[in-house]
């Protein structure tokens, strides 16, 4: 607690004095002297909490909010679907806010509590230590208005009509609650100890009650939010209320390419490779996407390490470029800016210089170890039938019937028809029982460890997860290759490393503040390695250097895995174009920490040169002004004062009319008697008379 400075002042009336009639300010100031907030002996703040909060696009808004002032209900455990009797008809304490177990985290309850939401204050969902058997708040037809399907082209395709991808999804991330839902690791002791209902009769006051803040600025759609900001803009003090969703995308090459040559370039042929990095769950910034996004990106990582050494020997005709997405989830955000960029000269290749492309999936669940390729019906190709490989078998999904599973090769067929295949663990619907949820962790991808192992032992362990992605890895690397026109005799040379994957999954999955990951960025950016990392796109950034931690990370991974580890000073490295033979429009120069050698003390920092580049994943629909677009994903972030959740305990509606009245009464009593001093001050305090003065 700070200290305070407790300034007094005192009025003094002096009478019989050489000062008649003069009154006294006196004005006394202590300083250093701690103060106890009324406020912290009441309330009590509940750390460790994380909100939903209120997401909008072209037509709607979906999400929580609080009002103003925050919402404030008498705490109600939810023990069974049973239970809501109480809150929502029977209890005579209303209004409640819920805390529900994990497991009652359910559409049909959150829509029963929708409806009923005047007699309810708020919701709070405890976090679990164990998983459920399944949930997936995400819709059963992910991105299914903005992909290449519609009701004009392959309308039997569309909106899910033949394969339903995620049969779990119980949607509730995509509906709009006009109370707060709050996530939480606290107790539940409170309730227990004063609130608790027993043989159905009401508990005793005082009552436990819990008070939570998120409230919201921006309301109805984007189009609504992006106007009202425009017209804060011209305000003196401008206060925006929502953001664009959106960060950069991380690319990179076998070969470099000239960043200043935009545009299309003659003679190039591009296979393209590309997985993406985000994904969301129902809470703010808690996502984890381990088989939703992360088996998919780590795969792509590996393949193009394990193709370093042999596009270096023999280097494939056609290039190969490796793309990572962000912005995904929310209609395809990342890949959708890319081919905007491409089609408007603004990228170093155009649409007509890809040759074909590769997207990994969700690969992390194989069941029977088979893996299976999902191609566009219409455009079957040979691409398809090179890609098989031995072990792990893999297999064409069906062609005629089934349509691209939700996937960023779509925004490139809806611009343009190009060859390509999405390589997945499902044939038909998603095995990932928890897609887009918070329970898609470490555990439902089974990564295991021995007991009793340190972290760096964790590292370093080689796991079956880890194992299998590698074969995986090794399989998309030898695609790549010979898809690019590769050596066909270089072909069985190329092999993932299992190490790398293992210690990939490690961080991202378990913890990213490790050796390895410390050792890839440079020191000035170790604090972005917080555990777990977040997967959730957040809001745009104009600036590369403020790209999302995950965005970075996935960057330095990729440059030190493809490029190649140069002499170069820090100071070289920070201005290479200083040297003959460097360039930063061919190269980017990153100075990283290293890893301490053996019998060392001090890690050995070196400058890694990579053709690895950021390019903005903005949707095109922002700097078209487009907000109402139904070409371009529209989604932005609302805008908040602050997030809070705090318990206290609450007298009984008597006792509060009790206190008031007696403070009310206490108020006109000082008032009168004040009154009758006042009136009477020249009796109360008259001065003696002074003696007449003699005469001289």
């Amino acid at each position: 607690m700070k200290d305070n400075c407790i300034c007094v002042l005192m009025v003094c009336c002096v009478c019989n004095t050489p000062l008649h009639g003069l009154d006294f300010f006196v004005f006394l100031c202590f300083s250093d002297v701690n103060s106890n907030s009324v406020a912290q002996k009441i309330y009590v703040e509940v750390n460790n909490t994380v909100p939903c909060v209120r997401l909008l696009n072209a037509t709607h808004q979906i999400g929580c909010q609080s009002s103003i002032s925050g919402d404030t209900g008498v705490i109600h455990v939810l023990e069974s679907e049973a239970d809501l009797e109480w809150p929502l008809t029977k209890g005579p304490n209303p209004p409640y806010m819920i805390l529900l177990e994990s497991h009652l985290f359910t559409r049909s309850i959150m829509m029963k509590i929708k409806k009923e939401s005047s007699r309810i204050a708020g919701v709070t969902v405890v976090v679990p230590n164990t998983s459920p058997s399944e949930f997936s708040p995400h819709t059963t037809c992910p991105n299914e208005n903005t992909g290449v399907y519609s009701d004009t082209y392959g309308p039997h395709l569309a909106h899910c009509n033949t394969t339903v991808w995620n049969p779990l999804g119980n949607g509730l991330s995509y509906e709009e609650f006009d109370f707060p839902v709050f996530s939480l690791k606290e107790d539940k002791q409170c309730y227990y100890d004063h609130n608790r209902v027993v043989n159905g009769s009401a508990p005793q006051y005082p009552l436990c009650a819990m008070q939570l803040f998120s409230h919201m600025f921006a309301v109805t759609d984007t189009a609504t939010c992006m106007r009202r900001n425009d017209v804060i803009n011209f305000s003196i003090n401008p206060e925006m209320v929502c953001d664009p969703l959106g960060d950069f995308n991380v690319w990179g090459s076998i070969r470099p390419y000239n960043r200043s040559q935009l545009g299309h370039r003659d003679n190039e042929s591009v296979v393209m490779a590309a997985a993406r990095l985000d994904s969301r769950a129902f809470f703010w910034d808690v996502s984890t996407g381990a088989e939703g996004s992360i088996s998919g990106f780590v795969t792509l990582l590996a393949a193009a390490h394990a193709l370093r050494d042999v596009t270096q020997v023999a280097p494939p005709t056609h290039n190969i470029l490796f793309a990572f997405f962000q912005g995904e989830a929310f209609d395809y955000i990342g890949s959708s800016r890319m081919v905007y960029d491409m089609q408007n000269g603004k990228f170093v290749i155009d649409l007509d210089n890809v040759h074909s492309l590769l997207e990994i999936g969700q690969v992390g669940l194989r069941n029977g170890s088979d893996l299976f390729l999902h191609s566009d019906p219409r455009y079957r190709c040979s691409l398809i039938h090179r890609h098989h490989a031995r072990r792990p078998p893999v297999h064409d999904a069906p062609g005629v019937s089934q349509p691209l599973p939700p996937s960023s090769l779509q925004r490139f067929l809806r611009a343009q028809n190009i060859p390509g295949i999405v390589l997945a663990d499902h044939r038909a619907a998603f095995n990932n029982k928890y897609y887009e949820s918070y329970y898609d962790n470490a555990d439902n991808l089974n990564l295991r460890y021995p007991p009793n192992m340190t972290a760096e032992e964790q590292l370093e362990f080689l796991t079956d997860t880890a194992m299998a992605l590698t074969e995986v890895a090794t399989v998309v690397a030898r695609a790549l290759y010979k898809q690019a026109g590769g050596d066909g005799t270089q072909v069985d040379n190329i092999k993932a490393d299992s190490k790398t994957v293992t210690q990939m999954l490690f961080g991202f999955l378990v913890q990213a503040n490790n050796s390895w990951f410390q050792a890839l960025i440079p020191p000035e950016l170790k604090d972005m390695l917080s555990d777990p990392p977040d997967f959730y796109v957040g809001v745009a950034s104009s600036s590369p250097a403020k790209a999302k931690p995950l965005t970075r990370l996935v960057q330095f991974l990729l440059a030190n895995l493809t490029g190649t580890a140069t002499n170069l000073t820090q100071d070289q490295c920070q201005k290479p174009d200083d040297l003959p033979d460097e360039s930063v429009q061919m190269y980017s120069y990153l100075w990283v920490q290293g890893t301490v050698p053996h019998n060392g003390t001090e890690k050995g920092p070196f400058c890694v040169r990579a053709s690895v580049r950021l390019s903005q994943a903005l949707s095109p629909a922002f700097d078209l002004g487009e907000y109402a677009s139904r070409n371009y994903s529209t989604w932005t972030e609302s805008r908040w004062k602050f997030i809070k959740a705090r318990i206290f305990l609450v007298a009984s509606r008597d006792l509060e009319m009790l206190t008031l009245g007696v403070g009310v009464a206490v108020l006109f009593s000082s008032l009168l008697v004040t009154y009758f001093i006042s009136t009477k001050a020249d009796v109360l305090f008259s001065s003696a008379r002074e003696p007449a003065s003699a005469a001289y």
